[in-house]
């Protein structure tokens, strides 16, 4: 089963005064934009289906995803140009939301090699007994090339946090994603994680 997400950390948010910003239309806001919530993506931008994988860097699912079915997913379908494999944040809690800001504040090469290193490596910097996350969070940026200024300021950046509750947002009112992992193939949404060949009629079934 997959990992329910049981409130929108983005209401928690607005319940404890966030900025009315978060509401304004798309076209408004898009004149705020922050290039590191610019699209992180895999493969050519002209593949017949973007397939959109809404992800928490805290859901066991996910890693498990990313570890048994993702490098197949990547050498059959990303590789070949068959797919574009775009991430897209769902934090599932807190610590899941600050890890995504970091990963979305270092350059976007780096972007997919420090997610994948993330979920590898959840049990060790998310769950572990007696460990802090936030300084677990801080090492691994540093291992990906991040000044510790740098990481200080990007956990302590408020307009980054609530863009990526409001992408969040928009993904439940869109795509009324409720759990991670979701994946949305065009069309069609499937929750929970997959093996390859159930990933792959999917993409078969959305005409790629």
């Amino acid at each position: 089963m997959p990992t329910v997400r049981r409130r929108s950390l983005l209401g928690a948010a607005l319940t404890l005064g966030a900025a009315p910003a978060l509401l304004l239309p798309h076209a408004a806001r898009a004149q705020q934009a922050d290039p590191r919530m610019a699209e992180r993506a895999l493969g050519r931008p002209d593949a017949k289906l973007a397939v959109q994988e809404w992800f928490s860097l805290t859901c066991t699912h996910c890693a498990r995803f990313a570890a048994e079915t993702f490098p197949d997913v990547k050498a059959k379908l990303i590789d070949t140009g068959r797919i574009r494999y775009v991430f897209k944040d769902f934090p599932l809690d807190q610590v899941a939301l600050t890890a995504a800001m970091v990963a979305r504040a270092l350059p976007t090469d780096r972007y997919e090699p420090f997610v994948l290193a993330l979920l590898a490596s959840q049990d060790r910097w998310a769950f572990g007994q007696n460990v802090d996350p936030q300084a677990q969070l801080q090492q691994m940026a540093a291992l990906a090339g991040m000044p510790k200024a740098t990481f200080d300021a990007t956990i302590a950046d408020d307009s980054l946090r609530k863009e990526i509750l409001a992408e969040q947002d928009r993904g439940q009112n869109q795509y009324k994603v409720d759990s991670t992992p979701t994946f949305v193939f065009g069309a069609a949404s499937h929750s929970g994680e997959m093996d390859y060949d159930t990933f792959l009629k999917q993409v078969t079934a959305a005409g790629a």
